[in-house]
């Protein structure tokens, strides 16, 4: 079963989103704190979106996303922060569930792209999305600014 996360799901994204953190071999990167998602999500203004997998109750897997928007189609769509189903429940379709409800909602709402990044070593994550239809953005070279140099950028005058 997919939901929309609620305000009581907090602590068990945060715990989902270290564990991928773990997963992703970078667990010291992951430094959200629940407030901050609880802001993020259920704020006065929520910047991102929460679903939830539930298998037998239980939470099993999440999607984070927010909205984007593409200049070239003067439309919205979704970028994907977090895909995460628990090893244990791996295998059971709950990923798919997810991404079908986050494609659903494009559909619904008129927006043209879903999208995400995913680590070039992460052979059964890449598998399972080109199975879905979705291809590689090879010509797309992913840029970020963090830490000092975020800082020294936005602070020179």
């Amino acid at each position: 079963m997919i939901r929309a996360a609620t305000s009581a799901d907090i602590p068990v994204i945060h715990a989902m989103i270290r564990e991928l953190a773990e997963y992703e071999k970078v667990p010291d990167e992951a430094r959200a704190n629940e407030s901050q998602l609880a802001e993020a999500l259920f704020g006065e203004r929520p910047a991102a979106f929460a679903h939830i997998a539930e298998d037998r109750g239980l939470p099993v897997g999440f999607a984070l996303w927010f909205l984007n928007f593409s200049t070239w189609r003067g439309v919205h769509g979704i970028y994907l922060e977090d895909l995460y189903v628990r090893p244990e429940a791996r295998g059971g379709g709950h990923g798919k569930a997810l991404l079908t409800e986050l494609a659903r909602i494009c559909v619904e709402r008129g927006y043209e792209r879903l999208e995400w990044s995913v680590l070039n070593w992460n052979k059964p994550s890449i598998d399972f999305y080109e199975a879905l239809g979705a291809r590689a953005q090879g010509e797309w070279t992913v840029y970020r600014l963090t830490d000092r140099a975020l800082t020294a950028l936005g602070t020179r005058a």
